[in-house]
């Protein structure tokens, strides 16, 4: 295994469930957060899914308390300094990852590689905060951690291009489908699944349509398992809101909708009514403005080099169970109708239309 000893930081969601992943593939994990009960509830999570998997017949009881046996808990980073990997996944605040990473600094090993679980910001900026940027990067697993197979492993401007490679096999020695990323603000996917979701919230704010009618929609366009009101009600809107935040330095199209901006970080959710109804205009208006939403900020990053036509279409069915792959849509679609589609964000935001739009055709090729 390319690191046997792992430390994660933050017991929350997603670091509860990177914990879980790595222990059921063998690997030791300490899993660090600042009181005894966030430690225990993250513990007590990957307890339960080791549990319900050997209900289920999918391990053992053996092997799901070997699994667990794997896990340890602490509530000082001073406990990671045995450690050959750290991964962060504690609040998408900049500010907050580094004064996380300043204290961690004294507690490392020379050879010690962090990574940040970071899904938006740059890479290479909350490199700063550590001694040696060189052993910095992004791995940014997707939620549910446990079963989610994607894993999108970012380079920084200054991470060593050897332990880079070593990051990528380590995801696939753990049984994850890395997409190796360029270090941009939301990475190969976020960077189009967050605006998505932007845009079905100012469709609402412009009236139109109704949550339940854009989530049909989104179904039958994109062919997503969920729409994207019932996904943003999941993973919760202030998520949105913060990770809509964080992609703003990419330009005007990346604006956050009024409704998120107005309710900020803010516990609340999306009333989803049962009429999803709609007239065949209204329809047509917002498949446009859903896949204009989805094909821009992809053919930027294909501008960008910051992912493959084909991780990026991987991602979107593995991670965000898209039906119909953005890239992939896009060649079906020909050229002239994805330029039709996208050009209402083009002139209405003042973006360059992409150079990757003489591809479309030959994405995936």
């Amino acid at each position: 295994m390319t690191f046997s000893q792992v430390g994660i930081i933050g017991a929350g969601t997603m670091g509860s469930g990177i914990a879980t992943t790595l222990g059921q593939q063998g690997v030791s994990v300490v899993l660090v957060d600042t009181t005894q009960d966030a430690v225990d509830r993250g513990l007590a999570a990957a307890k339960k899914f080791y549990d319900r998997a050997a209900e289920k017949g999918k391990m053992s009881g053996d092997d799901a308390a070997a699994c667990f046996g794997r896990l340890t808990g602490a509530t000082d980073v001073a406990a990671l300094s045995g450690c050959d990997l750290i991964v962060e996944a504690i609040f998408e605040e900049q500010s907050v990852k580094e004064e996380l990473f300043g204290r961690l600094n004294a507690h490392l090993k020379p050879e010690t590689v962090v990574a940040t679980n970071t899904s938006a910001l740059r890479v290479s900026d909350l490199a700063e905060a550590v001694d040696d940027p060189t052993r910095f990067l992004g791995l940014h697993y997707f939620n549910p951690a446990a079963i989610n197979p994607i894993v999108e492993v970012v380079k920084g401007e200054k991470t060593d291009q050897g332990l880079y490679d070593k990051a990528l096999d380590f995801c696939r020695q753990t049984a994850k489908k890395p997409i190796a990323c360029k270090d941009s603000f939301g990475f190969a996917i976020n960077r189009f699944f967050v605006p998505y979701g932007n845009e079905a919230v100012r469709l609402l704010d412009e009236g139109l349509g109704s949550t339940a009618q854009i989530d049909r929609v989104a179904r039958e366009c994109m062919g997503v398992a969920a729409g994207p009101f019932l996904v943003t009600n999941l993973v919760k809107p202030k998520i949105m809101f913060h990770a809509q935040r964080n992609l703003g330095p990419h330009g005007a199209f990346y604006t956050l909708a009024n409704t998120l901006a107005e309710k900020g970080d803010s516990d609340y959710e999306f009333e989803i009514g049962e009429d999803a109804s709609g007239d065949a205009e209204a329809d047509k208006k917002i498949a446009d403005r859903l896949m204009a939403a989805t094909f821009f900020p992809v053919l930027q990053e294909l501008d960008e080099g910051v992912a493959s036509a084909a991780d990026i279409d991987m991602g979107a069915g593995l991670a965000l169970r898209f039906g119909k792959a953005p890239c992939e849509l896009m060649d079906e679609l020909g050229q002239d109708e994805v330029r039709r589609i996208v050009s209402p964000v083009t002139e209405t935001y003042g973006h360059a239309m992409p150079d990757s739009l003489s591809k479309v055709g030959s994405l995936r090729s």
